[in-house]
């Protein structure tokens, strides 16, 4: 037996682990256990989502865990997760992966008694899904401090790329598992089998309901970030506008006693200066009483 492929013999089943299988050896498995070689080459697309199909004496399962790391900038499928391929029948259970995973190192090298194929296939996809759960406590985090950022007023430490990952890792993560649900949802096992299924399925739901919620939580948080953003800028505007309202007459006023006209009598005034000072300032108090009138200052 290959290095990558490795295989572990069970009361009622036997179970076949290959990792980065190469084209030969899925053309021999295939041919070993009378499997269409289409399906095989499904378990080595990258970005193939979750589904299940029956094929001839086997079920097929294409499954996705969780692989990215948490500063990860992530906005694909398969950047996000990895998939594992089952084929499986009451006597026989095949996975093929390209990446190692923790959680079938373990299943292969512990020494526990599972009765059926069903027992295993069902405890690999138990771990499949926890996969998503610390990642769905590093996104809530993120959008905590992001959150408590944009209200202390440190938008400006905030990059709206990193919220646009953010949204796309929630995003992504949700899908995945409403797939993952819908293939779930489909799998067939015997009644002492069932218990355990269904604790599958209320982890499966528990995770969704914290990714929608993330989810709505990002968009938010996007939403929230740009209408403060929005905000700073109509402020900045704002202040610009109410300082030209103040200096535009007095320019005028400025512009028009420097124009060197002979002819001027304003400028044979002994007192002409404190007169135009005057006026100027009486028109300034003239301004700031409109704008505080109409509560823009």
């Amino acid at each position: 037996m290959n290095k990558n492929i490795l295989e572990k013999q069970f009361k009622t089943f036997n179970w076949i682990d290959i990792e980065k299988p190469s084209t030969q050896q899925l053309e021999e498995i295939a041919t070993k256990f009378d499997l269409d070689i289409f399906p095989i080459k499904d378990a080595l697309e990258p970005g193939h989502l979750p589904k299940i199909e029956k094929i001839r004496n086997f079920d097929f399962i294409i499954l996705r865990a969780y692989t990215a790391n948490e500063y990860d900038n992530i906005s694909t499928v398969e950047e996000l997760s990895n998939k594992v391929a089952f084929f499986y029948n009451e006597n026989q259970l095949i996975t093929i992966h390209r990446l190692p995973f923790p959680f079938l190192k373990k299943a292969f090298d512990e020494d526990l008694k599972y009765n059926s194929v069903f027992e295993l296939l069902i405890s690999i996809f138990k771990e499949i899904i926890l996969t998503y759960s610390i990642p769905s406590q590093w996104q809530t985090n993120q959008i905590d401090e992001v959150e408590k950022t944009i209200f202390l007023k440190k938008e400006y430490k905030i990059s709206l790329e990193d919220l646009y990952y953010q949204k796309a890792e929630t995003r992504i993560s949700r899908k995945l598992l409403l797939l993952t649900q819908n293939v779930i949802n489909q799998v067939v096992v015997p009644q002492e089998s069932s218990s355990a299924l269904q604790d599958v399925k209320d982890n499966l739901i528990k995770l969704i309901l914290e990714y929608e919620e993330a989810t709505e939580n990002a968009v938010n948080l996007m939403n929230t970030f740009l209408s403060v953003t929005a905000q700073k800028n109509n402020d900045v505007v704002k202040l610009l506008t109410v300082f030209s309202a103040f200096f535009l007459p007095l320019t005028f006023i400025v512009g028009v006693y420097g124009m060197n006209f002979d002819f001027m009598p304003e400028l044979r005034w002994q007192y002409g200066y404190l007169y135009v000072i005057l006026f100027m300032v009486f028109v300034s108090v003239i301004i700031y009483s409109w704008f505080k009138r109409k509560s823009i200052i």
